[in-house]
């Protein structure tokens, strides 16, 4: 069987010549979110793309499948040999066929027909599987409609996995298995009877609810921990309940692998769990439950109003709200590993943020992942804020994406979170020119936000230029001087020669030359405030402009 590795390699998110509306995924992203236990690929590539699913009984004729994954049923091995070539003929992009033990034969036929084979564990159902393909297909969707949208099951399933250090599945409230992670050798027989059947084992949940632990799940918010039973091969579990206010929508489960549950596991599945609630609504086709990304980003925009997005969520439109951002430290130039971490971060994003408050709304602008966090204190980013920023930081760096975080200022009312969005963008901007640091508020770097802007108005308008300091860079171009930085070191330390040579390694006689060189050269007037000012701002736009 394929690993994680080869499934989740670089080149396999997005096709230029599909449509954003159109349902499709390659085999690859199909196998990350349901291979093992249930299948494998046997013969084919994993990038080929499947835009549909269709079930192939031996009595019928298949006319036109283009880009399908058809699932044989009836035929085995050898048998389902020339319903693989049918399958090809008919424009399949890849066939499911049960396991016989002679797979190879069939894998040889697949690869001349031109099509790629899936081979299916012996106890899986056609009606199950098909489903599943069809909700994979129907996420690919979904994020499509909604420029990556953050989290179908499946994607939350997996982002819990990591967050909680287990292996996921997620649940509606009959035991049904509606996604779950992907699973390491280190799961326990109960979890993979689950996937196999598609549901709870029967035992078992006659177990749980003899336990509580259902009554416990349907009646609070609460983690719920289930011990380690190890004569019933059972290896303990966290669970948490899908609540939509009373109402039990469903269930999350981490089993734990051979490693302890991760220290923030419970908040994780807190978040994880409002989450799901969503999306749980959206598919029973609740009216009017939109996503949240596209409400987000709505709201950020100023295209929907805050009345709208409040009304949607069940949110105080009156109350107060933050924003947190997050930004890459670099974009990546492959497409498809930008889409890849961007997906990774708004769904860390998501979960924690949600954890922090129920009704967060997180969404995507360009490169950048924003968290609406309403309900906050008005005075200033409060220090559990900046904590949360500064862990999924560090949970996105060991994931392998580096990011910085940034907070603007808490508005009074939904409706203001444009003005924090911008300040956030504001302070991501300058924090892209100060890479040693992760994460900051707009109070931490409001003098440098403010500066950046201004030294940005001066670049944007020549006529604000004072012709002695392009002079001054003209003399230093044509001489090999160094008059200009020698100037600025003068005024960063406010006329304190002294300083300015320590810091330029020169003695303090060559800088007062230097300085008396350059008012020459130029005619700069150093004893008029406002001359000194704006000689001092031009200064610190010619360096910025020239780089280190």
């Amino acid at each position: 069987m394929l690993s994680d590795d080869r499934l989740l390699s670089d080149d396999h998110l997005l096709s230029d010549d599909l449509l954003p509306s159109e349902p499709w995924t390659t085999l690859r992203q199909l196998l990350v979110a349901v291979g093992e236990p249930l299948m494998e690929l046997d013969a084919g590539s994993l990038d080929v793309t499947v835009r549909g699913v269709a079930l192939l009984d031996p009595d019928d004729d298949l006319s036109s499948c283009p880009g399908e994954l058809v699932l044989v049923i009836g035929a085995r091995g050898r048998e389902a040999a020339r319903y693989v070539r049918m399958a090809a003929r008919a424009g399949a992009s890849a066939v499911a066929v049960k396991a016989a033990g002679r797979a190879d034969d069939l894998g040889a036929v697949a690869e001349d027909a031109g099509v790629a084979l899936l081979t299916v564990q012996p106890q899986v159902r056609w009606d199950q599987l098909q489903a599943l393909v069809r909700e994979v297909l129907e996420g690919a969707r979904l994020a499509a409609e909604s420029d990556v949208e953050h989290g179908d099951l499946f994607t939350l399933a997996q982002t819990v996995a990591v967050l909680a250090g287990g292996a996921v599945s997620i649940e509606d409230t009959g035991s049904r298995v509606l996604a779950y992670s992907r699973s390491d050798n280190e799961i326990d027989e109960m979890r993979r009877l689950s996937i196999l059947g598609w549901e709870g084992p029967k035992q078992y949940l006659a177990l749980l609810r003899e336990w509580g632990v259902f009554h416990r799940l349907r009646s609070s918010e609460n983690v719920v921990r289930v011990d380690e039973r190890p004569e019933l091969g059972i290896r303990r579990r966290l669970a948490i309940g899908i609540r939509a206010g009373e109402r039990h929508l469903g269930t999350i489960w981490v089993q734990e692998g051979d490693r302890p549950f991760a220290e923030h596991a419970e908040s994780a599945l807190l978040g994880a769990a409002r989450i799901a609630a969503v999306h749980l609504l959206r598919r029973r086709g609740s009216p009017g439950v939109r996503s949240p990304q596209d409400l987000v980003v709505g709201l950020l925009e100023g295209r929907i109003s805050a009345d709208l997005v409040a009304g949607q969520l069940g949110l105080d439109p009156s109350a107060s709200a933050i924003v947190l951002a997050f930004a890459p430290r670099e974009v990546e130039h492959d497409r498809s590993e930008h889409e890849l971490r961007q997906l990774e971060t708004g769904n860390v994003v998501s979960v924690h943020a949600t954890s922090y408050r129920r009704g967060a709304l997180v969404g995507t602008l360009g490169s950048r992942v924003y968290a609406v966090l309403p309900e906050v204190p008005t005075g200033a980013a409060e220090p559990a804020l900046t904590a949360l920023a500064e862990h999924v930081i560090a949970v996105l760096g060991r994931a392998g994406t580096r990011a910085q975080a940034a907070i603007g200022s808490p508005v009074p009312t939904l409706a203001e979170v444009v003005m924090s969005r911008s300040e956030a963008d504001r302070v991501l901007d300058t924090m892209a020119r100060t890479p040693d640091r992760d994460m900051a508020t707009i109070g931490d770097l409001r003098s440098e936000v403010l500066l950046a802007e201004t030294l940005a108005l001066l670049e944007a308008n020549p006529d604000l230029r004072d012709p002695a300091v392009t002079a001054l860079v003209e003399h230093d171009a044509a001489h090999g001087t160094e008059l200009v930085t020698s100037l600025l070191a003068y005024l960063d330390a406010l006329g304190d020669v002294r300083a300015a040579a320590d810091r330029l390694h020169i003695h303090p006689n060559t800088l007062r030359y230097r300085i008396r060189r350059a008012t020459a050269v130029t005619g700069l007037d150093l004893a008029d405030p406002g001359g000194r000012l704006f000689c001092h701002l031009q200064l610190m736009l010619v360096t910025r402009s020239s780089g280190p």
